[in-house]
């Protein structure tokens, strides 16, 4: 029975989808003015995880991820670089779509851009002004009235008293209160803008959200997902709005990710300590990176160092290494890694878990090949494989794997003191003849020389193997 833990309530609950068998699921994507970081790639990773497991676990997932294309950041690079920001917005949205490619991350079903959705945006700010939700401020752009939403504050905990206290009003404020938020902008001359019963403008980032989701899941749906920097105000506000305009509950669950962290703060276009998807993975491979950021909770913060990297990699080693000279059964009866990595993922997607179930198959596996039983083997390979996939990973051939250029976190590049796969297989077969010629001293001398260029070689019952350190 799956539990996951709900944000607007601070507990763990029971998952029960509002439609039996159909689970609705709505995840903030990316504002599209810069390359991926390694933070968004982590929020990402975990709801492709949840939506794996929602599937596997026998549901049918409509899973909509929106793409922010018009807000105040893109504008501003826009205007940096001196080009339309639909040329900036297209030119990363291939980015982004080339990074979540190379990490795993499947596609959504829906992938909704805010400027796709202008007139359902349009229209919920105007059932909110007829509602008496919102007004127009005294500089033409149109506000929500927070204090008008009685539950304001219930996801983030913050009250209204407390956020007032804090606020500063500046003496030409358009708002008729600080905390009240902007929903439709009145346009600024050279900036794009569309029609609205207010005048030509754009919208607010937080109205984006409602819009598309109401649109595409409805006013009532299942889980709603993002980072823990979203939920406030951003996350707030989407809840004040839909509530308010649909009469509907919006949201009955919310997963927020932990950050990922770099030298104890946040990792963040903000505070500029951010790597790029692009930066990291010429330095490692991409399922490198996915393994490190699932071996903690998705709730729990995750601390980028080498190390931990380093950590990834070995163990991405291990599970490749047990799967090596196995062929995967086509069936298998699910052992107790499968009920260990079930009663793990049930547990509020806890992958941290479900990769400790992994790597018991993989002794599992070891074990049993030693044992010569060859069948069993077969089908924990399978088991594996299995396994592993619904995490994103072990989806190479353990070969592939293993003989690639491992990653970079040595310090070297991908070129530097690389053998090529035949220079390698030739001086393996030279070696093999001075065994079989008892040159034990030819022998060990060509092991060594590889060992010096990064490549192991194991000797076994089936013979000669090598992988990349």
């Amino acid at each position: 029975m799956l539990r996951i833990h709900n944000s607007l309530t601070g507990r763990k609950e029971t998952f029960e989808p509002l439609e039996p068998g159909h689970v609705r699921m709505y995840v903030c994507g990316i504002t599209v003015y810069d390359h991926l970081h390694v933070g968004h790639a982590r929020s990402q990773i975990a709801f492709d995880v949840a939506r794996r497991w929602l599937r596997a676990s026998g549901y049918r997932v409509t899973y909509v991820r929106n793409i922010t294309d018009i807000d105040d950041k893109i504008l501003a690079r826009a205007r940096e670089r001196g080009e339309p920001f639909e040329a900036l917005t297209a030119r990363f949205i291939a980015s982004m779509d080339e990074d979540f490619a190379a990490l795993g991350i499947e596609r959504p079903d829906y992938e909704p851009r805010a400027t796709a959705y202008i007139a359902e945006i349009v229209a919920m700010i105007g059932r909110l002004v007829e509602r008496g939700f919102a007004y127009v401020g005294a500089d033409g752009d149109v506000f929500y009235a927070v204090a008008r939403f009685a539950k304001y504050g219930r996801l983030s905990g913050k009250k209204l008293e407390d956020l007032r206290a804090g606020a500063r009003v500046e003496i030409d404020e358009a708002k008729r209160d600080p905390l009240d938020f902007v929903l439709w902008k009145r346009a600024k001359p050279g900036e794009p803008a569309w029609d609205s019963p207010w005048g030509m403008g754009r919208p607010g980032w937080h109205i984006e959200c409602s819009a598309m989701a109401v649109a595409l899941l409805g006013p009532a749906f299942d889980i709603h997902g993002g980072g823990m920097d979203l939920k406030f105000p951003h996350h707030e506000n989407e809840i004040a709005q839909s509530c308010a305009a649909c009469d509907a509950p919006f949201a009955t669950l919310w997963m927020h990710n932990g950050f990922v962290r770099v030298d104890d703060e946040k990792m963040s276009k903000s505070l500029g300590n951010f790597f790029t998807v692009r930066e990291v993975l010429p330095r490692l491979r991409p399922e490198v990176l996915r393994a490190f950021l699932l071996a903690s909770h998705y709730r729990a913060p995750v601390n980028y160092t080498d190390d931990n990297l380093r950590q990834a990699d070995a163990a991405l080693q291990r599970l490749y290494l047990a799967l090596r000279d196995v062929e995967p059964a086509a069936r298998f009866d699910p052992g107790e890694p499968s009920r260990a990595f079930a009663e793990a993922m049930n547990d509020d997607f806890n992958t941290s878990g479900a990769i400790a179930a992994l790597q018991g198959a993989a002794r599992d596996l070891n074990v049993t090949k030693s044992a010569g039983e060859r069948p069993r083997a077969a089908a924990i390979a399978a088991e594996l494989r299995h396994l592993g996939g619904l995490l994103g990973l072990l989806g190479q051939p353990a070969s592939a794997w293993l003989e690639a250029p491992s990653s970079l976190l040595s310090g070297t590049t991908p070129a530097a003191g690389m053998v090529a796969t035949d220079e390698i297989e030739r001086r393996i077969a030279d070696r093999i003849e001075a065994r079989r010629q008892r040159d034990w001293a030819e022998s060990d001398r060509i092991r060594d020389e590889l060992a010096a260029a990064g490549i192991l070689l194991e000797d076994g019952a089936s013979g000669t193997t090598w992988r990349r350190r």
